[in-house]
């Protein structure tokens, strides 16, 4: 599995639009399903700052999401610039992969 996880600090004023846009049925998860191998999305809410969040992304493979990313480059970089308003910062945490032992 291949997981990627960002965090968002918003603006109050834009909670809604926020939530609906990067929730596990939001306008990013229906981007990201048009690539194979996604494989679900969650939101966060940081309990002590509500203006805080965390998105985990998560695909099969790292290839797969490598793939996604250059068939759907154009509406990626377009859905990402709308985005832009919702939140005061936006840092990508990390990309990782499990493994078993």
């Amino acid at each position: 599995m291949y997981i990627i996880i960002w965090e968002y600090h918003i603006e109050p004023e834009s909670r809604a639009e926020f939530v609906k846009t990067y929730s596990p049925h939001g306008d990013w998860a229906e981007l990201f399903k048009k690539g194979g191998g996604y494989a679900g999305t969650e939101l966060l809410q940081d309990e002590s700052n509500p203006q805080r969040y965390l998105t985990i992304d998560r695909w099969e493979s790292m290839e797969e999401y490598e793939t996604f990313l250059s068939q759907w480059e154009e509406e990626y970089k377009a859905l990402d610039a709308q985005c832009e308003g919702l939140t005061e910062s936006e840092s990508l945490l990390g990309k990782w992969e499990t493994f078993s032992s």
